[in-house]
């Protein structure tokens, strides 16, 4: 998270149809001056950011969603934000079924 204010702005906006939030900001005395986000849905955040250098190479990230009618809520919520993608969200013949 090189840019923390964009980061936190982009996942919020990105996450929210997941139900997702931001649980967790660990106070920066805790992580050597840098911020770390928590989101996750309540009670349990289980995606964290902390700022610094981006991963390279560059990682794919997996959220759950409970129907496609949410991941299609979710690719437009992170276009919307900003985001980039590889392709719209549809089946896979490569993935599981769902």
């Amino acid at each position: 998270m090189s840019r923390p204010q964009e980061s936190r702005r982009f996942y919020e906006q990105a996450l929210a149809p997941l139900g997702y939030t931001l649980l967790m900001e660990i106070p920066k005395e805790f992580t050597g001056g840098r911020v770390v986000l928590g989101y996750g849905v309540a009670p349990k955040a289980d995606f964290w950011l902390a700022e610094g250098t981006p991963n390279e190479p560059r990682i794919h990230i997996a959220f759950r969603a409970d129907s496609r009618e949410l991941v299609d809520a979710f690719h437009r919520a992170a276009l919307a934000a900003g985001g980039r993608d590889n392709g719209p969200p549809g089946l896979r013949p490569h993935y599981p079924e769902h």
